[in-house]
């Protein structure tokens, strides 16, 4: 019985070039309140302005690429459709991937997605198809849409060619790093800086192709982790160009699969529908996503609800950023106390602010939230 496929990082680069001028270079920002909490240099990869609001679009575009090209290949016609299960932001990629092909694409959401994204999801013209908030559900609705359609299933973490094109934000922290310490030929002297970090990070630079195998200055990247693919790429690419780099997936308490998986040493997927702030990633690790895992992740960072919020209210009120819960989890991690005994070697450390679609009419949290931000 085969294995599940394994991915290198010929893969991710040639993501990168599928996905070349046809996605937003996310700024790497820092922060010297958020510094000056954790006695680290933070780095912060806003994915959450990358094109539809998160990171999924590189995965989903690179499928949908992929797809096309293979098509192409075989000199037949376009897909007759493509159809995935999503918590939201992975449809809401699909669907623009799709859309920008003149190919159908049918989204799958629980019906306790925010409505914001399966709004989203509509907006970019696919069919939303509603099903139980549970995996079981998810992939069976899925399951019965493929044969009803004659579509494409591009599962949102577990196909291969989304995993590759996740990691591509690795590719892109890695060149940006290198960027701020490396002098701009058209400057001809010190790296050229822009936006207003004192250290230097810029807001955006034109796209270099060429990647240096000795990029300085990032220790680690910490990442939110759902199904896996965004943690599964990033330490892909990570591991092939920078090994001596720290991986650390993080996750929600209240969903922590991963966690459980890598302690137990075998795929762990939750029992029941996890309860957490944090949607998008309610879903559990899969068999594609878990042996990278397993190999290639330090280790895996569990936080509280309430570390959740408090994490992604800080970043709203410090950095004045709209990240949503999700993307809060990867801060809750290096704040908490956990991350304290990682040694101080790690000095810098990335985090993905993974996406930006907030559903404004579910902040009643923030009136339950007791005390202050410090």
């Amino acid at each position: 019985m085969a294995g599940p496929p394994r991915l290198a990082l010929a893969e991710v680069r040639a993501a990168e070039e599928r996905l070349r001028d046809r996605l937003h270079r996310t700024p790497l920002l820092t922060s010297g309140s958020l510094d000056r909490l954790t006695g680290r240099r933070l780095l912060f990869k806003c994915e959450l302005f990358q094109r539809t609001g998160s990171f999924k679009i590189r995965g989903a575009l690179n499928a949908v690429r992929s797809l096309v090209e293979e098509s192409k290949r075989a000199g037949g016609g376009l897909p007759r459709a493509v159809v995935t299960h999503s918590s939201g932001n992975h449809g809401q990629a699909l669907a623009c991937a799709a859309q920008a092909e003149g190919i159908p694409a049918y989204i799958v959401v629980p019906r306790t997605a925010p409505h914001c994204k399966q709004a989203a999801i509509r907006t970019y013209g696919a069919t939303l198809v509603p099903c139980e908030p549970n995996d079981k559900s998810r992939a069976e609705t899925a399951s019965r849409v493929v044969q009803e359609t004659g579509g494409v299933m591009v599962h949102p973490n577990q196909e291969p060619a989304v995993i590759a094109g996740q990691g591509t934000i690795a590719l892109e922290v890695l060149e940006q790093v290198r960027e701020t310490h490396s002098p701009d030929p058209a400057q001809g002297s010190a790296p050229r800086r822009q936006g207003h970090s004192k250290k230097g990070y810029p807001r955006c630079q034109k796209q270099s192709r060429f990647l240096s195998a000795q990029a300085p200055e990032v220790n680690a990247i910490v990442a939110p982790v759902g199904g896996g693919g965004m943690i599964a790429g990033i330490a892909v690419a990570i591991k092939a160009l920078r090994p001596d780099v720290k991986v650390f997936a993080a996750e929600p308490r209240n969903a922590d699969d991963c966690y459980q998986s890598k302690v137990r040493g075998e795929l762990t997927p939750n029992l029941h529908p996890p309860d957490t702030i944090a949607d998008a990633v309610k879903t559990s690790i899969g068999p594609n996503t878990w042996p990278i895992i397993r190999d290639l992740v330090d280790d895996v960072l569990t936080v509280s609800e309430e570390e959740i919020k408090r994490a992604t209210r800080l970043v709203w009120e410090r950095m004045k950023l709209l990240i949503e819960p999700t993307a809060g989890v990867g801060v809750a991690a290096v704040l908490s106390e956990q991350f304290q005994a990682v040694p101080r070697d790690v000095e810098n450390v990335c985090i993905v602010l993974c996406g930006g679609n907030v559903d404004l009419s579910s902040l009643t949290w923030l009136t339950d939230l007791p005390g202050k931000v410090e």
